[in-house]
């Protein structure tokens, strides 16, 4: 069968043509002989009909999911991913990631913090990807999501590099920054008016995002501008230096040009943070005391930095010092008093101290400046709780799961509050609704069968016992 002489397309059988009908189409729109919103013909492009019938796109999810279950399988029954659980699979954290751990700026972005998370993600990768991979070839999508992923990486240890930063997130915004450029300067077949409102979608899920990473704490917007603008530079320099899929040497020049540069700005950003000298092949206990020994002397240079006074409190919670950790939070607070991460962190600190009326004060400042912060309630009702004020906690619980009814532990934390009060039937219909959204779990057992108990329901309290023992034994094996 032939090919087009223009593009590669597969010709039809017994044509006599030597160049198919969508390059026709798009020779005649160039020399101005069809109108400029015309419709071209969609034919697959050449370099996608030699290509298996599985995408990239298809991979690098099924890369994301498979990871998230190790991680899952590796946290059992634990609901929660704890920082030494995600440090360990490889997240992004400035001080072993630019003490020489590079690795971490690829393997974060195949890394999530929670279901909600992961399915965000592989939501929005799913529809951006397609297009990009259709738009791209397989092989150049990959380098922009992996350089873009990276890019987004440098950027986030960059701005604060004592915060652990996970997620696919910086490469999706670099497949959006990619496609934003190619579409505003590439030419396609589509209409004028259908490149438009493609455009226009992009530009609305970019400010969007970014929007809500300026308001809502635990989005790295620092990885997500990286990655975007990373994506935009790439996608620009095809558009215009590269646009043909049949002169690979001209991509592979960006893809290096783009390599040198985010070389450079890795050395920049470890020498600018103070971890030129900081080796990785140590102890834990060695990292920490030298990572204590090295945000002191960042502080000490200035100390209007937050984000070293934020890595120092870190690092002092991390070893134990828990004085230590509040006074450099109390520090980060006075210099950035909205800076909701830190709130919540100095909470957490003195929750983990028994003073829970002093994090109390801390959760509700957080609640009263973004009142939809479903963590925030949880948090603030935990600190209640901790006080023996159960009710106000039930309140905040309430709150959470209107904000978000599928939140996992809090139908438990609310039905453990219903039990203090002997609201034994409330705490059961909380047991139970924490099983339907999470699932089995040995210590929710226990707790339905003590309401169970308290009821006088025995048969069924003994069934719940036999159950968390057999949950219990599964997870021992």
């Amino acid at each position: 069968m032939a090919n087009c002489i223009r593009c590669g397309r597969q010709l039809p059988a017994f044509s006599f043509r030597k160049i198919c009908q969508w390059c026709v189409r798009h020779e005649a729109a160039q020399r101005g002989e069809e109108e400029e919103d015309a419709i071209q013909p969609v034919m697959a492009a050449p370099w996608v009909q030699r290509e298996s019938s599985v995408s990239v796109t298809q991979v690098l999810l099924g890369a994301n999911v498979m990871v998230f279950l190790a991680m899952v399988a590796a946290n059992w029954p634990s609901r929660d991913f704890t920082g030494a659980l995600t440090v360990h699979f490889g997240a992004n954290f400035g001080p072993l990631t630019l003490s020489g751990q590079w690795w971490r700026l690829v393997t974060y972005m195949f890394l999530h913090g929670g279901w909600f998370h992961i399915a965000m993600n592989m939501w929005c990768l799913w529809e951006l990807g397609a297009l990009c991979e259709s738009l791209y070839g397989r092989w150049t999508y990959v380098a922009i999501y992996l350089l873009t992923g990276v890019a987004g990486g440098l950027a986030s240890v960059g701005w604060n590099p004592g915060v652990l930063s996970v997620g696919a997130s910086g490469a999706i915004f670099g497949l959006t920054g990619a496609l934003i450029a190619s579409f505003a300067l590439g030419e396609f077949s589509l209409s004028g008016i259908s490149i438009k409102g493609v455009l226009n979608s992009l530009l609305v899920f970019a400010g969007f995002n970014l929007f809500l990473g300026r308001f809502f704490p635990g989005i790295d917007n620092a990885c997500h501008i990286g990655g975007l603008v990373s994506g935009g530079i790439l996608g620009a320099l095809i558009a215009l230096l590269a646009p043909e899929h049949n002169r690979p040497l001209r991509r592979v020049g960006i893809f290096l040009f783009m390599v040198v540069i985010l070389t450079g700005s890795a050395l920049g950003i470890r020498r600018w943070r103070g971890f030129a000298n900081f080796g990785s092949a140590m102890s834990a206990q060695q990292s920490i005391d030298r990572m204590i020994d090295l945000f002191q002397k960042k502080v000490q240079q200035n100390p209007q930095d937050g984000s070293a006074h934020y890595a120092l409190a870190h690092a002092y919670l991390n070893k134990g010092q828990f004085s230590e950790g509040e006074a450099e939070l109390k520090r980060v607070l006075d210099l950035q008093p909205q800076n909701l991460n830190a709130r919540m962190d100095l909470g957490a600190a003195y929750m983990s101290q028994d003073q829970p009326k002093e994090a109390q004060e801390e959760f509700s400042k957080v609640v009263a400046q973004v009142p939809k912060y479903v963590n925030g309630h949880v948090a603030l009702g935990m600190a209640l709780a901790d006080q023996n004020n159960h009710e106000a906690a039930i309140s905040e619980y309430k709150t959470a799961l209107r904000l978000e009814p599928q939140a996992r532990d809090v139908y438990y934390r609310m039905g453990m509050s219903h039990a203090q009060l002997k609201q034994y039937d409330a705490a059961i219909a909380s047991y139970l609704k924490e099983r339907e959204n999470g699932g089995d779990d040995p210590d929710l057992e226990t707790a339905l069968a003590d309401a169970y108990e308290a009821k006088g329901m025995q048969q069924q309290a003994q069934e719940a016992r036999n159950k968390a023992a057999q949950l219990k034994d599964q997870n021992t094996d």
